[in-house]
């Protein structure tokens, strides 16, 4: 019988993380890299990028960051090869870098549109496209995580900022998942997505500001929102062993606010 801490372990594992500066992304290459894996984190910022690689030395990390707009054709090709150099094969893919934006439909900018689908599915295709070429089928493991979102699982209520496009966008990524852990289950790659609600980040603290963190808690049965460690469980169970027969899978991680 393996040990159940064996089955969390991540030495010897390597991981990629998109929008790894700050957020979710930070969080996830935290609970990574503090199990053992060599983690390479990007965003668009250097300077970021190289607070976060300092935060995560100091925790002990073998972690280091690639500056790629994920929403430029070329510059997933260039991050992709470039964490193949410096890993040498990439286990767990973690794409989790995305935007928003809150609009009316009716007002809402087509420009906007394609900026909030460009990154959060377009780019989620390209870049586990690369990877999967060069390393998880070829090797034939991997463990692929999206950031979904409760938005991507159900609409908006009357009251809610209305984000027609985050809400298409992450329902998209919710069926890329599943479709994609269908096609290439058959090379031993599990494809699983986290599906958040509300936590402390640069792309909800305009919600958080307007609606107050007491506001948001009242929804969840948990009666709270999202901490720096919420994620970190589940993030490993789908990146380790722990989670080698589940795949195709959506956890919401929302202190219940969908399970009412």
């Amino acid at each position: 019988m393996t040990a159940v801490a064996k089955l969390f372990d991540l030495k010897g594992r390597t991981a990629l993380v998109t929008g790894g500066s700050s957020g979710l992304g930070l969080q996830i290459a935290e609970a990574l890299g503090t199990q053992g894996a060599r983690v390479v984190i990007s965003a668009r910022k250097a300077d970021s990028l190289q607070a976060a690689q300092e935060h995560l030395a100091a925790l002990g990390v073998d972690a280091s960051w690639i500056a790629a707009d994920s929403a430029a054709e070329e510059d997933v090709e260039r991050l992709a090869n470039e964490a193949m150099q410096r890993l040498g094969r990439v286990d767990i893919l973690v794409n989790n870098a995305g935007a928003t934006w809150g609009s009316t439909t009716v007002d809402h900018p087509l420009a906007a549109w394609d900026k909030v689908m460009n990154l959060n599915v377009r780019s989620i295709f390209l870049l586990t496209q690369k990877i999967g070429k060069l390393s998880m089928i070829p090797n034939r493991h991997g463990r692929v995580i999206n950031l979904a979102s409760i938005a991507g699982l159900k609409g908006n209520g009357p009251k809610s900022q209305a984000t027609l496009a985050y809400n298409t966008s992450k329902g998209a990524v919710v069926n890329f998942t599943r479709a994609l852990a269908g096609e290439w289950g058959q090379h031993g790659v599990t494809v699983n997505a986290l599906a958040p609600g509300f936590f402390p980040s640069k792309m909800t603290r305009g919600t958080i500001e307007k609606m107050g963190v007491e506001k948001l808690s009242e929804r969840a049965p948990l009666q709270r929102i999202g901490d720096d460690d919420d994620l970190k469980g589940a993030a490993l169970l789908f990146a380790s062993d722990a989670g080698k027969h589940i795949t195709g899978q959506i956890l919401a991680v929302d202190g219940g606010i969908t399970a009412v």
